[in-house]
């Protein structure tokens, strides 16, 4: 069941949909609900994504009891680099709104109307338009999109009421030009809000996961790691040999391993991706050598070295 500082409605929502939460979710509450800057690492199927959602929806079902309904503004701002995980986020939270607003009613309790919306390159222009006039509380949206916003008067006094920010999918863009990118824009939010909104990082597990907390906020950063941890059970000579040669194996880069489980075994898997790697090594040298041999016949690019046809020796 959800910790008892959690609303009423939401407890009996979670209650009657759920059981106990996930170890990433017990300590990313415990994190969250404290204001700190929290990075929440699990695996895929952990509930890390509705871990950052909730305590934001709970806050916000909060206000809206206490104050018989919300302020049409930004509370909280999604930013997610897949643009369809956006789209999937933004329909798997229309259903929970609809539930604790249907159970708020059933308790008796005020029913709070929460909103969210989608911006991304492919929001249809009345959508953007609406959205202006009548802000959401949860606003979807992808990096690009959001600086986007950042570079126009209205779409900046939008969001100069946000409170929280979560990154999903932070792995995804930490060794590239967008995530400096975003680092750069999560900071020009923060300039424009007046104040350090509260950053929840979600990612899969990497290592060193301090490099990825320090990505996400400049300040103390809270990290829960609840990634998978093997355990490693005593091995007898033949077995090392073969985790020795399965350790070889990958480092060869070949796209499906299957670790071997004795020497034979091994040495069979490593004659198999040798010669996996050699095909492959061929192939593009193939590819790039018909990618700059010239054309011949009828426009038809060769293929491999042998369909290009051969030069005559120019004259001295």
């Amino acid at each position: 069941m959800l910790p008892q500082d959690f609303h009423p409605v939401l407890q009996r929502w979670w209650d009657s949909r759920f059981g106990d939460p996930t170890p990433a979710q017990a300590d990313g509450w415990a994190s969250i609900r404290r204001g700190d800057d929290t990075l929440i690492a699990a695996p895929t199927g952990s509930g890390k994504t509705l871990a950052a959602f909730l305590t934001s929806i709970d806050e916000l079902f909060r206000e809206g009891v206490e104050n018989h309904g919300l302020p049409d503004e930004v509370r909280v701002i999604y930013v997610s680099p897949l643009k369809a995980l956006s789209a999937d986020i933004h329909k798997n939270l229309a259903e929970p709104r609809k539930q604790i607003h249907a159970l708020a009613h059933e308790m008796g309790s005020p029913a709070v109307k929460l909103t969210a919306a989608v911006r991304s390159g492919d929001t249809p222009q009345n959508e953007r338009a609406a959205m202006l006039r009548t802000p959401p509380h949860i606003l979807v949206t992808t990096p690009e999109s959001l600086y986007l916003l950042l570079t126009a008067k209205k779409p900046r006094e939008m969001l100069k009421t946000a409170r929280v920010v979560i990154v999903d999918e932070i792995h995804a863009v930490l060794q590239s030009r967008r995530g400096a990118h975003l680092a750069l824009t999560l900071e020009r939010l923060d300039h424009i809000c007046g104040r350090k909104l509260q950053r929840i990082g979600l990612s899969a597990t990497q290592k060193p996961i301090e490099e990825v907390a320090r990505f996400l906020s400049n300040k103390h950063c809270q990290v829960v790691d609840r990634g998978h941890k093997r355990h490693e059970q005593p091995l007898d000579n033949g077995a090392t040999q073969g985790r020795q040669a399965g350790r070889w194996w990958r480092s060869r880069n070949v796209d499906t391993y299957f670790p071997p489980a004795s020497p034979t075994q091994a040495w069979r898997g490593a004659g198999v991706a040798d010669r996996q790697m050699r095909c492959r090594s061929s192939a593009h040298v193939d590819a790039a050598r018909s990618r700059t041999a010239p054309r011949s016949g009828r426009g038809r690019v060769p293929v491999s070295v042998a369909d290009v046809p051969a030069r005559r020796p120019s004259a001295p």
